[in-house]
C-alpha cells in the first residue's frame, strides 16, 4: 500500500489501471480496523494489477474536500482515473472483492 502525499502524486497513480483508495485518519477506530482487510486486497490482487493507496484526511484535506470525503473510512475504487464505486464506513472483505473481481472479469 502506497501512502499519498499530495495531489500530483494522486493524480499520476489513479490514472491507470485499476486503484482502490482508503481515506483515512490515523485516530478513527473503524479505519484502523480496515486497514488489515485492505492490505490482504493489496496482496490478493497486487499480481492482477490492483493498487490500493492511503490518504490520511488530516494531512491531505484538499484531496478529501474534492473528492467529497465527508466521513471516513471512505474507500474510493477508480478505474483509468475514473471513480467506479465508493464505500463510507467499514465493510467486509468481500465487499470489495466482489467489485474487484468483477471489474477483473470484465476485462478492466
Amino acid at each position: 500500500m502506497l501512502a499519498i502525499t499530495s495531489k500530483d502524486q494522486f493524480m499520476t497513480e489513479i490514472s491507470n489501471g485499476l486503484v482502490l483508495v482508503d481515506f483515512y485518519a490515523d485516530w478513527c477506530g473503524p479505519c484502523q480496523m480496515l486497514s488489515p482487510v485492505l492490505q490482504q486486497l493489496s496482496d490478493e490482487f497486487w499480481a492482477q494489477g490492483l493498487q490500493v493507496l492511503k490518504v490520511n484526511v488530516d494531512e491531505n484535506p484538499d484531496l478529501s474536500a474534492e473528492y467529497g470525503v465527508m466521513s471516513i473510512p471512505t474507500v474510493i475504487l477508480f478505474h483509468q482515473g475514473g471513480q467506479v464505486e465508493r464505500w463510507t464506513g467499514a465493510y467486509p472483505k468481500e465487499v470489495y472483492q466482489e467489485k474487484i473481481n468483477a471489474l477483473l472479469a470484465a476485462g478492466n
